[in-house]
């Protein structure tokens, strides 16, 4: 795979694009093969390689009880994003969002698309090397779908 090459897995609900479960429950297993992200085996050093990646999840978890800008905050840590860097590209992100007006505000008050919007903030916060998304378009308008 090369930077900015897109792939898609296409098909009706429960035509198995997910991660197979185990028969007795337990967690999703590879049935095949490996998954290398930038050289890093998802296997063997599964949090390294997930700070490589970007998520963007067809239903996403925030925490409504805090603000936009907290939010961001909270991600910024879990991804070692520098105290300069997240000033930065959380302001640029959310100007881009068209959701900087309100950094302050408490999630619970927001839209479903202006949660769609912050958790693309949050998944492009740390600057990924992988953007995976999951439906992104669910309940948004035609011009955030646009964004």
């Amino acid at each position: 795979m090369q930077p900015g090459e897109v792939f898609g897995f296409i098909g009706p609900n429960g035509a198995g694009q997910d991660y197979h479960h185990q028969d007795d429950g337990r967690a999703p297993v590879a049935h095949e093969g490996s998954v290398y992200i930038d050289g890093v085996d998802m296997a063997k050093d599964p949090v390294r390689a997930k700070l490589k990646i970007g998520l963007i999840p067809d239903r996403p978890f925030l925490y409504e009880k805090l603000t936009a800008l907290e939010f961001l905050q909270f991600t910024a840590g879990l991804y070692h994003v520098g105290k300069q860097a997240f000033a930065e590209k959380s302001r640029e992100l959310l100007g881009r969002f068209s959701l900087s007006d309100r950094a302050n505000e408490l999630i619970e008050a927001f839209s479903h698309g202006m949660k769609q919007r912050l958790i693309m903030c949050a998944a492009l916060l740390h600057e990924p090397q992988v953007l995976i998304v999951d439906e992104p378009m669910v309940g948004l308008d035609p011009r955030e779908s646009r964004w």
